[in-house]
């Protein structure tokens, strides 16, 4: 595991970020959890979004950060591990902190500590209309992939607005 020390980034623009795992449920994590699934409410019905619930979050194979601006809760992400991938889970940026390179940085971190947990994959889901994020993604490597893990499962209406990628993480 990646130690769980705060880290602070060194991109120009975010001099002052600093992204550090988050060990439990608190206030800036209900606050984080609560924007992204207010936001995702607007454009997918509640059978379309597959999101941990914020209290769900902090289990063993879990790892999530919180991303601070000057102290000021701005982001989060997280990775689940599972025995042969790790998936992306909960990325969020507030939306007046977007465009700054934030959530650059936490998928960064997020894939720092899959590769760091000997996972040679990443995967994640996404919806339809999260542009922003889909642009992310796919600038950081990730490519179109079909459905895994509970969502191999799942009926055809639940994942109508679901999108899949992965990205290999091969040793460095």
């Amino acid at each position: 595991m990646v130690p769980t020390t705060t880290r602070r980034c060194r991109s120009k623009a975010i001099s002052d970020l600093v992204i550090g795992l988050a060990p439990a449920i608190n206030d800036d994590v209900r606050m984080l959890v609560g924007e992204l699934d207010q936001g995702l409410s607007q454009s997918y019905t509640p059978g379309q979004r597959h999101g941990l619930r914020a209290g769900d979050i902090f289990q063993l194979h879990i790892r999530f950060f919180m991303a601070r601006l000057r102290g000021a809760p701005v982001g989060c992400g997280g990775v689940a591990l599972y025995p042969d991938y790790a998936e992306v889970k909960r990325m969020f940026v507030r939306k007046g902190q977007r465009g700054q390179g934030i959530g650059q940085a936490l998928l960064d971190r997020v894939e720092a500590e899959a590769r760091a947990e000997g996972r040679t994959v990443l995967r994640l889901e996404t919806g339809t209309e999260q542009h922003a994020s889909i642009r992310l993604y796919e600038r950081h490597g990730f490519r179109p992939c079909g459905p895994f893990g509970m969502f191999e499962t799942m009926q055809p209406e639940a994942m109508a607005t679901s999108l899949y990628y992965k990205k290999p993480l091969p040793p460095c």
